[in-house]
Order: C-alpha cells, then structure tokens, then sequence
C-alpha cells in the first residue's frame, strides 16, 4: 500500500484518476453480508416502532433496548479493535455502516451519538485501563455514551465553555452545565469537557451515577423526537484524578478530531436516508392515481424524482470518494507501522476539509430530497400516518449537528488556505498561472467524443475560477480574510460543487471504464444533469463574489474569466430526467 497522492484539500490544483477513486461499486460480498444483516435488524426491529419510538417520553426504554440488540449484531463495535472486542471492520465499511443506519431516523442518531462522539474519544485518547474498562461494554451495547460539549453561551464557540475543573488532592471537582447532550437520558458515560486554571480547555470522564451529576428532563424538539436529549448538570462532582482524558489543556483536540469523523459519517447517514426518501416517493407515485392514471406518468412528478435521485447520486459518489480517500491513508499510515485507531485519527483530520464540505452537501441534499417527497405525497404526506412527515421534521437538525453548515462552510476554505500558507498545498502557482490565461486567447477547441469529456474539461475549468477568486479575495483582504464570512461562504459553495462534480464524473467514469457506455446510461445521464447544475450554481457564486472583490477594467476581465472557467453546453435536462425518471418508476425503487 502506497500513500495517497491527494492530499486533503488538493483536490482544487490535482485530478485524480477513476481508477483511483473508490466507489459504491466496489463494495465486497463480505461488506454486502454485513449490510444484509444490518438492514434485515433495521427492517425488522427498528422501523416497525417509529411511532413509539418518537413518543420519547412514554417509551424512555426502547431505544436503550434496540441499542443492546444492536450491539449483540457488532453494530456497535464495528469498528473497535479485536483486543476490546470489536470487529475492526475497515473505513469503507462503517460507511456502509453508516448509510444503513441513516435509515433508521431517531435510532441513528443515538446510535451515532453512541459509537461516534461517544465512544471514540475513549478509543483515540484514553489511557490503556481507561480502554479495557470502557470500551467493551460501549461495544456491545451494556455502556451507553454521551458527549458533553455545548454549553448554554458555548455553541459554535465550543472554547468558550465555561465549566470549571479543579483538582483537589487526588480528586477532581466539576461544576457547570451542559445542554442538547444526545443520550443524555439514559447514558452511562460522559464526556465532559470543563476550563482547568480558567483557560485550559480539558476532557473527564464522569459515570452516571457520580453524586452531584444532574441530568434534566427530556427537551421536547422538532424533530428527532425518539432521540433522547437533555441538560446535564454538575454540582461540585468529584471523580477521580485518574478520569482525565487525554493531557490537560488538549479537549480541543479531542473535540474537532472527533467531529472530523462525525461529520463525514453524518453526510453517509443522511444519504441512507435520501435513498429511504426516493424509494417511499417512488412506490407511492406508482401506487396513487389521479385523473385515472399513476402519478409517476406526470413529468412534474418525473422531473422531481430524477432531481431526488441525481442529487443522491452526486452525494453518494462524493461520500464514497472521500471514504476510499481516509481508508487509503489509514492502510498507509499501519502499513508503516502505526496504530490503527491513530492511524484513523491522522487520516480523517488530513482530510477534514472534505469532511466539512461533506457534512454541507449531504445534510442539504437531503433538505431538498425530503422536501420533494413530501411535495409528491402531497396533503398526505403533511400527515403524520405517513413517514415522510416525520422524516422531514428529522432532516432539519443536520444541518446544525457536528458544527453548523455555516461554520463548516468557513471552515473548509479556511483549512485549504491555512494549507497554503503552511506550504502543504501549492495554490500560489496555479493561481499565478490563471492570471496569465485571463489575459490569453480563449481556447476554442472542438468537442471530443470520448464519453464525458465535456463534463471532465467543465470541472478542470471550474476549479480554476475558484482559484482565481480566493486569489483575489486573499490579495485583497490578507490576513483579515478569516474574518469574511460571506466571502468565505460563497467560496466554499464553489468548492462544494466543483468537488462533488469531479466525484460524480470520477465514479461514472470508472464504471462505464470497466462495463461499456451501454450498461451506464442513466449514470451518465445523471453525472451530465449534476456537472450542469454545478457550473450554473458555481457561476452565480463567483458572480456573487466578484462585485465584492474587484471593479472597473479588473472587474471585467474577472467577469469574463469566470464565465469562461464556468461554461458548460446547453443540455436538454428535461429529456434526460425523464429517461432517469422512467428507470426508477419501471424498478420501483432507487436501487
């Protein structure tokens, strides 16, 4: 195994070869067998109870119960080493993992809590007896894990906590309080992060039934109404010396390392869920009649389920991409020698800029596709008899879990352009080289018929509007970039699509590479309406920037550049969609 040669973020100034690029394609038999039975529990156990399950309150135990089920399947120890139990399963399947379990609405999200932001802080940073004591029972489901981070003027702003630790004698005593804590009804475990000496920003554990640890009623919420969440208190909790995690001063890093990996197994989560979305809004047209025929017949119908289905394609293909991405840098970084779960930790924060543009893409491409599916239930689907109500009310809270998408929007560009600085990723000279092509003859060439050549050339172009534009924004503002929200908004948008264009073009390349154009027709279909989309959207952004950036003759040239850098033929999308449409209404299904 050789490390890979893209680099986190580099994918703005490098392409890859979809030979390279992991796809859903390439999933083992072995990982299908473990889908198989992840989805046969889910079906079977889990679903049938989304009403008691959302009537919270009067069932506190259910999901506590389906959890200790779950973890008699490996479902929660998948990912753990052999030496605490766990099945040490590879990256790419605990994507797998995670798509699955995005099916499953309020039960995904204790899950999540429960073997992400839960459990891995003990696996990545707890001492070798923290591990053996802990990690066992959160794998097989006898611990439950909650994650005490957000604090009632703590939001985004996770340092500015304002617990307090202080060691007394061989003790430590806790007192503050933390709130939207996930699990936190029934949790056995907590991980609670508190201010040592005013400043030093620092992680504990704390066991339930530590005295002076609080924990107050069940929030009534939106949506994920079967998720428990509550107010944690801590009143003068003493626990001892030995239940610091990690080194003091360091929470943070325990903090946004963890995130990294939550947030690219949310956007794996909510893609489950789009899946779920297409396929209930696709029986359902095929079933209901007006004017004598199915609703599937419409092209207002067909139009909306080709959007659905071409947005989770893109989605998928970005999500996987990035998955083979983390997953070859972890067989690298064991092949020379280092831990596994270290070796996770170093891979997903090398690729955490893609983990935030991820976690962006994925929560609004289920906003929308959720959206459509109650469009097409129509009044029925406002119902609550019907479960795209409350997978709707669900969908709502992803865009705020794991840092929102504002924050992570400024956070990707801000990442890339650390990068930069630190020389890790050479954007001064393809960005140097933009300038000059500005000022050259635009290229005219003729149309190549090898099959998405004109979407492989749209992507190459577009990321050099990118560059022009982050070029001129970094040139104008400098340090005081950081301090840009809307310019950093608007680039990260272009980058959000650009790179989710390149995946979709990069996973449709390899399939038809392998099978022939014949077998992929709606793939290819699919990628030409995404690449579409993606130049008009990275367009209006870069017009958005432009006026901000730039002015008189300079604005001008910029303007023609990047209409340059974003064009794309004119596409016939309604002809397209409807071919896309009749594959998905002819199977019944999204698959």
């Amino acid at each position: 195994m050789t490390e890979n040669n893209i680099q986190g973020g580099e994918f703005l100034i490098r392409n890859q070869d979809p030979r390279e690029v992991y796809i859903p394609e390439d999933i083992s038999d072995e990982q299908g067998m473990f889908r198989s039975m992840t989805m046969d529990f889910l079906s079977k156990k889990v679903r049938p109870l989304r009403e008691k399950i959302d009537k919270q309150r009067e069932n506190p135990d259910l999901i506590p119960q389906l959890m200790i089920e779950a973890g008699k399947l490996g479902m929660l120890s998948a990912s753990l080493p052999e030496e605490y139990g766990g099945m040490a399963v590879d990256f790419n399947t605990e994507t797998l993992l995670s798509e699955d379990l995005g099916t499953s609405q309020s039960f995904s999200v204790a899950v999540a809590a429960h073997t992400g932001i839960g459990t891995l802080p003990f696996l990545y940073y707890g001492t070798e007896e923290q591990k053996r004591k802990y990690l066992p029972g959160l794998g097989d489901g006898s611990l439950k894990a909650a994650y005490c981070l957000t604090e009632p003027n703590s939001g985004s702003d996770a340092l500015s906590a304002k617990t307090k630790a202080v060691l007394e004698g061989d003790n430590w005593v806790l007192n503050g309080g933390k709130m939207w804590i996930t699990n936190g009804g029934f949790a056995d475990i907590f991980t609670v992060f508190a201010q040592v000496d005013g400043d030093k920003f620092t992680a504990f554990i704390v066991e339930r039934d530590t005295p002076g640890l609080k924990v107050g009623q069940e929030e009534v919420k939106l949506g994920i109404k079967g998720s428990s969440t509550c107010q944690v208190f801590l009143e003068n909790v003493k626990i001892p010396k030995d239940n610091l995690l990690g080194e003091i001063g360091k929470g943070h890093k325990i903090a946004f390392n963890v995130l990294n990996i939550g947030r690219f197994k949310l956007c794996a989560m909510v893609m489950g869920a789009c899946k779920q979305s297409i396929d209930i809004s696709v029986k359902y047209a095929n079933e209901r009649h007006q004017f004598g025929v199915p609703i599937s017949s419409f092209g207002a119908i067909q139009q909306k389920i080709a959007d659905m289905a071409i947005y989770t394609y893109a989605t998928e293909s970005a999500t996987y991409r990035v998955s083979g991405l983390i997953q070859d840098k972890i067989s690298f970084l064991v092949s020379d020698g280092m831990a596994k779960p270290q070796s996770k930790l170093i891979a997903a924060e090398e690729y955490s800029v893609e983990c935030a543009l991820l976690k962006v893409l994925g929560s609004e491409s289920l906003d929308f596709v959720i959206d459509e599916a109650v469009q097409i239930f129509g009044g029925t689907g406002y119902s609550e008899e019907y479960p795209v109500a409350s997978m709707y009310r669900d969908a709502r809270i992803n865009r705020i879990f794991e840092g929102t998408n504002e924050i992570n929007r400024m956070l990707a560009v801000g990442q890339i352009l650390k990068k930069a600085m630190k020389g890790k990723i050479d954007l001064m000279g393809p960005a140097m080289k933009i300038q000059d092509e500005l000022m050259e003859i635009p290229d005219f060439e003729c149309e190549q018929d090898e099959v998405l050549y004109q979407e492989k050339k749209s992507v190459v172009q577009a990321k050099k509007a990118i560059l022009m534009l982050a070029g001129a924004a970094a040139k104008k503002y400098m340090l005081e970039l950081e301090n840009k929200q809307e310019i950093l908004m608007n680039l990260a948008d272009m980058l959000i699509q650009v790179f989710t264009a390149e995946s979709t073009v990069l996973r449709t390349g390899k399939l038809v590479n392998k099978s022939g154009v014949e077998s992929y027709e709606r793939e290819i279909n699919m990628t030409k309406c995404y690449v579409n989309e993606a130049m008009e959207k990275t367009y209006l952004s870069g017009k958005h920037l432009l006026a901000e950036l730039a002015e008189d003759d300079m604005l001008v040239m910029m303007h023609m550049g990047l209409k340059r850098f974003t064009k794309y033929p004119i596409l016939n999308t309604i002809s397209l969609k409807k071919n896309i449409a009749s594959v998905l209404i002819e199977k019944n299904t999204f698959y």
